[in-house]
C-alpha cells in the first residue's frame, strides 16, 4: 500500500502488542521513532532507533544508548502517539508507518484511531499488524492487491454514498454506520480496487 504523499517514509513504533517478524523489514525507512517502552523490543531485535518520544514513564534512561536523542514531552493532555505524530510532522516527515498500535489494552487502540483521524489531512498514516495494514481513506482511493484477499470497510462512525469497484461484493450508493451496517470481510475480485464515498470517514483494512 502506497502513502498518499510523495517523500520518504518513517517508522513509528508504539508500546502496544509487539509486532512479529520485525527483523530486516525496515531498511527503507528514513528514520525510526519509538514511543517509550517500544524501545525495548526494538533494542532486543537489534533495530536502531533514531528518536525516542514520550514522558518516559515506562523506560529507564540508563537503558538507552547515549547517542539516541530523547524527546521528552510531559503534557498529559496528549497521548504518546499524539505527541509522536506532532514531533514527526515538525521534523518534516509526512508518510508514517505505525506498528504496535493495537493489541494489549484495546481502549488505547481506539484512542490511536481517533488520534490518526485528527492528523489525516496533513499526514499519511498507515497502521501495520501481523495480519493487516489499515488506514483512514480519502474520499477517492485506489490500490492494487492480489485476488481473494480480505478487505474490510469500517465506518467511523458513518459513511454515505459508498461505491466500490473490484471487490467481490460490490457496493453502490452504500450507507455504512456503526450499529447498523458495516462492510467487513469483503474480498478482492480484481487486482485494482477503487473505493469512493461522499460523506463521513472510512477505515480500510487490507489483508497482507
Amino acid at each position: 500500500m502506497n502513502h498518499r504523499f510523495d517523500g520518504p517514509e518513517v517508522g513509528l513504533f508504539l508500546n502496544g502488542e509487539k509486532p512479529p517478524f520485525l527483523e530486516g523489514k525496515f531498511p527503507f525507512y528514513e528514520k525510526i521513532f519509538a514511543v517509550d517502552g517500544a524501545f525495548y523490543y526494538l533494542n532486543k531485535l537489534g533495530i536502531s532507533v533514531d528518536y525516542i518520544i514520550g514522558d518516559f514513564d515506562s523506560i529507564l534512561k540508563k537503558d538507552i544508548p547515549l547517542t539516541t536523542p530523547l524527546l521528552k514531552i510531559d503534557d498529559q493532555r496528549y497521548t504518546d502517539f499524539d505527541k509522536a505524530l506532532n514531533v514527526i510532522y515538525n521534523l518534516g516527515f509526512i508518510n508514517i508507518n505505525v506498528w504496535g498500535a493495537s493489541g494489549m489494552e484495546q481502549d488505547h487502540f481506539l484512542g490511536n484511531l481517533s488520534t490518526a483521524l485528527k492528523y489525516k489531512k496533513k499526514l499519511s498514516i498507515i497502521f501495520h499488524d501481523q495480519y493487516h495494514f489499515y488506514f483512514f481513506s480519502d474520499k477517492r482511493t485506489s490500490f492494487h492487491q492480489k485476488k481473494n484477499k480480505k478487505v474490510s470497510l469500517f465506518p467511523f462512525p458513518t459513511v454515505e454514498g459508498l461505491y466500490t469497484y473490484g471487490l467481490k461484493y460490490s457496493i453502490k450508493k452504500g450507507l455504512l454506520k456503526i450499529g447498523k451496517t458495516i462492510g467487513i470481510r469483503n474480498e478482492t475480485y480484481q487486482q485494482k480496487i477503487e473505493i469512493n464515498y461522499k460523506k463521513g470517514e472510512l477505515l480500510i483494512f487490507i489483508e497482507k
